[in-house]
């Protein structure tokens, strides 16, 4: 079996691809990154083909803040447009073209014209799903949205459609499937993986104090204003709130109007992973309130530092943990229930330790990305030769 991949960064596609090649199974992965960022992911120069002449300039140049939304929103729109008809022109044969959702259609559509099968690979919720979340949370603030592009949610929507199979990376993402009406059947679940080799515990949190972390984009989707309502409510001496990433401008513009930042909250902007392993590991919990993720890995790597989380039931928590035993699983929207959850941690020191401890046993059980890696090569053997021995329906 030959396995083609397409993908407009690197995401989890490019782990994929290194376990497709440790089986013998890759055939090319397609990316809009440049050849020089991709000297380091471990696969051979052959298999990786580059187009990054639209993706490039958009990830080294600040197009919102130059060129304004509207320009933004029609470059990331040919973007991947452009990078799907490169593959679709130069597609090798192969028994299964993945492509992740958005940038695979018409590539998608001539894989399966040559006979073999197409499979979108989504990382998020639904597409209309994730639109219809965004447009309550912006109108929850206050803050005026456009909503995702009326043609990409057409043109992942066509995706959805045309492909043979949909594999989905949390029971969240899958059922946000099944609540627009895309048959089960057509939906297989595959939680990524944790690089084990990066994420582990090297520091102990520091007593006398409760540190509270977030990772991710300091952005509206990420339910950091729920996040910042629970840590005020939070009772505790000595608390501090550390938001690892990136910030909107839309969030800044929040925070300061709402003045939501004091002395006790750090924005400690973008953190390289070497780093980060050792703010996970020194962190009582990382909460992450976010109201739509698909699987966000940040929380297996937090467990693998052995720090318990707090995630939302629309993060794919439900998919790594037992809400009450590794971390806890609550609402989205509902600061009150991360207040409470912080106050149990921070009021119990001994069952935070044994959260900590749990979280590492488990994310280790998981498997890391071979786990991963199985599970996706047993979804390409079944669509490809379905009924054949070792092809079994998942």
């Amino acid at each position: 079996m030959k396995v083609v991949l397409s993908t407009i960064g690197k995401f989890h596609t490019f782990d994929l691809a290194r376990q497709l090649e440790r089986r013998g199974a890759l055939s090319a992965i397609f990316t809009g990154y440049p050849r020089f960022k991709l000297r380091n992911e471990g696969l051979p120069a052959t298999s990786i083909r580059p187009f990054p002449w639209l993706h490039a300039p958009y990830m080294a140049v600040p197009m919102r803040r130059w060129f304004g939304a509207a320009f933004t929103r029609e470059w990331e729109y040919r973007d991947k447009q452009s990078l799907d008809a490169y593959v679709a022109a130069r597609l090798p044969e192969c028994d299964v073209f993945s492509g992740l959702s958005g940038s695979a259609l018409r590539s998608g559509k001539k894989a399966q014209s040559r006979g073999a099968r197409y499979v979108c690979d989504r990382g998020s919720a639904h597409i209309a799903f994730q639109d219809d979340i965004l447009r309550e949370e912006y109108q929850r603030w206050g803050v005026p949205f456009a909503g995702i592009d009326p043609r990409v949610i057409a043109r992942e929507e066509e995706e959805y459609a045309q492909a043979d199979l949909i594999t989905v990376p949390s029971t969240f993402v899958l059922e946000s499937f099944v609540a627009k009406g895309v048959a089960r059947d057509k939906l297989r679940l595959a939680p990524y993986g944790v690089d084990l080799s990066r994420f582990s515990p090297v520091a102990e949190p520091e007593r006398g104090v409760f540190d509270v972390l977030f990772v991710g984009s300091v952005a509206v989707q990420k339910g950091v204003l729920d996040l910042l309502d629970a840590f005020a409510r939070l009772q505790h001496p000595n608390k501090r709130l550390t938001l690892v990433g990136s910030v909107t401008e839309e969030m800044r513009r929040l925070l300061a109007e709402k003045r939501l930042l004091n002395e006790r909250v750090r924005l400690a902007g973008h953190v390289p992973q070497p780093s980060l392993k050792r703010i996970m590991s020194a962190s009582h919990v990382m909460v992450l309130p976010s109201l739509q993720e698909g699987l966000a890995m940040v929380q297996a790597q937090a467990m693998a530092c052995a720090c318990p989380v707090i995630g939302t039931a629309n993060t794919g928590a439900a998919d790594l943990f037992d809400d009450g035993a590794e971390g806890f699983i609550v609402p989205i929207r509902d600061p009150a229930a991360i207040a409470a959850k912080l106050q149990r941690l921070a009021d119990e020191p001994a069952l935070r330790d044994d959260m900590g401890r749990a979280a590492l046993l488990r994310v280790r059980r998981l498997g890391g990305w071979d786990s991963y890696g199985e599970r996706m090569q047993a979804i390409f053997a079944e669509v490809s030769h379905p009924g054949v021995a070792g092809a079994r329906p998942l």
